[in-house]
């Protein structure tokens, strides 16, 4: 962001509130009451465009299951195969006690990452589910126009070099 269009906003709290606020700054190393409260409305931002209609948005949904349920893994993945343009990617690690953490990385309109998660959320075993966005998208995987052309045939035209 350019330092140039930065706006002054003046805030009023009650005193407590605002020592449990720095405390929290200093605690985490914010540089700032400035930064802290621009990540908490930019969160708020967040949050408030997954519930806009049509709002197009990047993020993650983070699962924590239970493997003792069965064929709980199988069904996540019959779920995301039906996001297939949201779901861009997935990590799966093996928790404690039989529990796994799947972290989504998705992309889309916020009412298909809602019910995604909404879907998700059925399946017998998820014991939880979290979903973070940003109004920031990712940018293009694939470009068609750039991506290389192959010819029809292994055939070399005449005159073509090894």
């Amino acid at each position: 962001m350019d330092i140039t269009q930065l706006a002054r906003l003046s805030v009023s709290l009650p005193g407590d509130l605002v020592r449990q606020l720095d405390d929290m700054i200093e605690e985490r190393g914010i540089p700032s009451r400035s930064a802290m409260v621009a990540e908490f409305i930019r969160r708020e931002l967040a949050e408030h465009g997954e519930c806009t209609p049509g709002a197009v948005l990047a993020g993650t949904i983070t699962l924590i299951y239970s493997a003792e349920w069965g064929r709980v893994r199988e069904a996540l993945a019959q779920t995301q195969s039906r996001y297939l343009k949201e779901v861009i990617s997935s990590q799966h690690v093996f928790l404690e006690n039989d529990q796994s953490l799947e972290v989504l990385l998705v992309q889309g309109p916020s009412e298909r990452l809602n019910q995604l998660c909404d879907d998700l959320r059925k399946i017998r075993g998820v014991q939880q589910i979290k979903l973070v966005t940003t109004r920031s998208l990712l940018p293009p995987l694939h470009d068609k126009q750039s991506a290389p052309r192959h010819e029809a045939s292994g055939r070399r035209t005449a005159g073509a070099r090894k």
